[in-house]
């Protein structure tokens, strides 16, 4: 496989419940999905399309995997594309293979995703695409590179054509965090799909391959940086509005007799104190250069926090794997400021804010309000937060918002 490094709680939106229901026809292979879930959302207003969810997400998971485990094998050959940013078979061939399935049970319900196809037409790597999309699909026929080329670009910005009115879609972030796909085993990487009703997120689940799930309760700064004593068996985390976040490892999905067990609820942290609480960021920022740091110096040694200092979490790549660390309680802050040149996407963030308030936590602009799902009213695919985005525990919510009020420069 042939590696493609392109040059390429109820804050967030309006969280009461819809009374609209999507209906399509399902499919047996989701029956059996349902044991899978916590026994509290088995009957839940949105099963059905969190079951679809779960499944899909773990397919891509485990093509994520084994796309990255022949890369590690092999030299990988290295192209580029205009944007600058990172991109992998493994992006593509997400897009292509959670489109392809919830096209084919939900047809009536568009895509809002990250990808396009005109890379991979360019540069005749459609065929590298279908090989691994078709050994994770559940499709009875056999898929062309047409098919995945469609597949891709209905996630596309011209595949729906939204307008001021409320909308009903999937967001989907093939992999949030591709550098840390690129640079190892032990880096973060997360695949987020999220459920919009009507204006409203009402479910999401994000799967994280190598995220490291804790075997003990002596775990130092060497174990949170790099893995140590934790088990490496990946996770997968589930949120529908008004049933909370849970979390189970990935390799737990592919055991029968552990269906509906093994499943933790999640719940943020429960410091209430900035001092005491543990941050993270984006790897472009720097501490000095966000607000608070006027008043808490940061530092990375978990051992050694002194008097005005706050613990700082590398936790690389993207920012989805920051707000599983916040939902799950890993993390208490995740800090995002919105650079004057940055455009703050969609999909970056929408299945993490439902995780994340599902599990007791905040997330809003730097003013303290709600993210608007809305703001790109022709695409659904750009957020225009003031000043960025602030994600927390929700105890320090208004504490962060009020040490940074006297900074009105945009970082």
């Amino acid at each position: 496989m042939a590696l493609l490094h392109s040059s390429s709680q109820f804050s967030t939106v309006r969280w009461t419940r819809s009374s609209h229901r999507i209906s399509a026809t399902s499919r047996s292979r989701f029956c059996n999905v349902r044991s899978c879930l916590p026994l509290r959302m088995q009957n839940g207003k949105y099963r059905r399309e969190l079951e679809a969810a779960v499944d899909v997400v773990q397919r891509a998971c485990r093509l994520c995997v084994d796309v990255k485990s022949s890369l590690l094998r092999a030299d990988g050959q290295v192209l580029e594309k205009n944007d600058q940013t990172p991109v992998t078979v493994a992006d593509f061939g997400v897009q292509a293979l959670v489109s392809l399935e919830l096209g084919t049970l939900f047809p009536s319900i568009p895509l809002v995703a990250e990808e396009d196809s005109t890379f991979l037409r360019a540069n005749n790597l459609a065929h590298s695409v279908l090989t691994v999309v078709t050994e994770k699909s559940s499709s009875q026929n056999e898929l062309t590179q047409d098919d995945v080329l469609e597949a891709i670009d209905r996630g596309a910005n011209v595949g729906f054509a939204f307008g001021s009115k409320p909308a009903t879609y999937w967001v989907l972030d093939p992999i949030d965090g591709t550098r840390g796909f690129l640079r190892g085993n032990d880096v973060l990487y997360v695949v987020g799909l999220a459920l919009v009703v009507e204006g409203e997120i009402v479910l999401g689940v994000m799967g994280c391959p190598n995220w490291h799930v804790d075997l003990s309760e002596e775990s130092n700064s060497d174990d949170l940086e790099r893995g140590g004593a934790w088990s490496r068996s990946g996770a997968i985390m589930i949120a529908q509005a008004g049933y909370g976040t849970w979390t189970r490892r990935l390799s737990d999905m592919q055991s029968p007799s552990k269906m509906f067990h093994n499943w933790t609820r999640c719940f943020v942290d429960e410091y209430r104190l900035v001092h005491e609480a543990r941050f993270c960021m984006p790897d472009s920022q720097t501490w000095e250069s966000l607000p608070p740091s006027t008043s808490l110096q940061a530092t990375t040694n978990a051992d050694h926090v002194g008097n005005g200092q706050i613990l700082l979490l590398r936790a690389c790549c993207g920012s989805l794997c920051k707000y599983f660390m916040v939902a799950s309680g890993r993390a208490s802050v995740f800090i995002l400021r919105k650079k004057s040149q940055t455009i703050v996407k969609t999909w970056d963030h929408a299945v993490g804010m439902i995780c994340v308030h599902e599990a007791g936590g905040k997330v809003t602009d730097w003013k303290g309000s709600d993210i608007d799902l809305a703001a790109d009213q022709a695409g659904r695919r750009i957020l225009s937060p003031s000043d960025g985005i602030l994600v927390t525990n929700g105890h320090l919510h208004d504490l962060i918002i009020e040490m940074t009020a006297s900074t009105s420069s945009i970082i």
